[in-house]
């Protein structure tokens, strides 16, 4: 109803000569505007036309991009001292400065883009986008250069300060570990570029993984014998491979005791786990049959009246305990005599 009056004032005004400037005005107020926007529309076509003509060539330009960098992926386009898992990251990368270079060359032709108030609102925008951004832009800058010193790929068993897993996702902020229990772990890629990465999978293929654990033996036990026991155990184990060998070293000669550690290669850097566990398991079944106890450190026995700390499986059928040693001096007399048995 108020369109309607406002477009029939105009006419009833247009009536009297007196009252047409009151018509033209009203009439104006409309006309201006509605007009004005024809005009921009017209002249802003030369523009348009030229930004459809910018994104149509930026568009099928980034598919060709693509393609050169999905058939290097895919091993079909090899290029000297470029490896087949930079190509998804530097697609990326090129990606987005073709897309910052296609509206460099698109905001000249943005309608108001020479205005004071369009600069002063990007001008903020962009100090709003750096203040809030730093630490995702410290992680960027890490993911690009975790991703060309190709510390470790996707599926390798690799250590990252006290957390162990296997790599299942690397992204230019984040990185993702699976671990043994099922646990998904995410690291910021600045952590990850500050701190030390244990690779265990990148050698295991060609030249193995050395798996090691230590025992400590009391010295009454020969050292040759010792080292034949832990290699028998080290074999024994599926995993563990026959060639190169396993080896022992004795790594330290302590005040009760001596340090052996059996080293042993192994291809599956991912089942570590099992693999320790296994080794241990045997080098507990091969020292009690050999008639070797292990109970240094941390434990004493005394060898009168005391039970072998063997278990009764690996013992033979007429194996007594010892009873307790007595050694009794005559007044006088230094000179021992045989000692009795109770």
């Amino acid at each position: 109803m108020l369109l309607a009056l406002y477009l029939v004032l105009p006419v009833i005004f247009s009536i009297f000569p007196f009252t047409r400037g009151w018509a033209d005005d009203l009439f104006a107020l409309i006309w201006k505007p509605f007009r004005g926007v024809l005009l921009a529309v017209w002249n802003f076509l030369p523009n348009l036309f030229s930004i459809f003509v910018i994104l149509f060539i930026m568009r099928y330009f980034i598919k060709f991009i693509r393609y050169l960098f999905s058939e290097i992926e895919a091993g079909k386009l090899n290029i000297s001292g470029f490896h087949a898992d930079w190509a998804k990251p530097t697609m990326n990368i090129v990606r987005v400065l073709l897309y910052a270079f296609t509206f460099v060359l698109i905001f000249p032709y943005l309608p108001g883009s020479n205005s004071k108030i369009f600069q002063g609102v990007s001008v903020f925008l962009g100090l709003l986008v750096s203040l809030g951004s730093s630490s995702a832009i410290s992680n960027m800058v890490a993911g690009l250069v975790i991703t060309y010193m190709r510390p470790f790929t996707i599926g390798d068993r690799i250590t990252l300060g006290d957390v162990t897993g296997d790599v299942v996702e690397k992204t230019l902020l984040v990185t993702r570990l699976k671990t043994v229990k099922n646990e998904e772990i995410t690291i910021p890629n600045a952590a990850v570029l500050s701190g030390n990465t244990v690779n265990y999978t990148a050698n295991a293929q060609k030249q193995g993984l050395i798996l090691h654990t230590t025992v400590t033996i009391g010295y009454d036990v020969p050292w040759v014998k010792m080292h034949q026991c832990l290699i028998e155990a080290a074999q024994r184990t599926k995993a563990i491979m026959k060639n190169p060998k396993p080896f022992v070293l004795q790594t330290s000669l302590e005040d009760f005791y001596v340090s052996y550690q059996i080293n042993a290669y192994t291809h599956d850097a991912a089942n570590t786990g099992l693999t320790y566990s296994e080794l241990h398991q045997h080098i507990q079944d091969v020292c009690n049959e050999n008639g070797i106890e292990i109970m240094s450190p941390h434990y004493r026995a005394s060898r009168d009246g005391s039970q072998t700390t063997i278990p009764e499986s690996y013992l033979p059928a007429d194996y007594e305990k010892p009873g307790f040693n007595v050694t009794v001096k005559s007044e006088g007399n230094f000179n021992t005599q045989e000692p009795e048995k109770h």
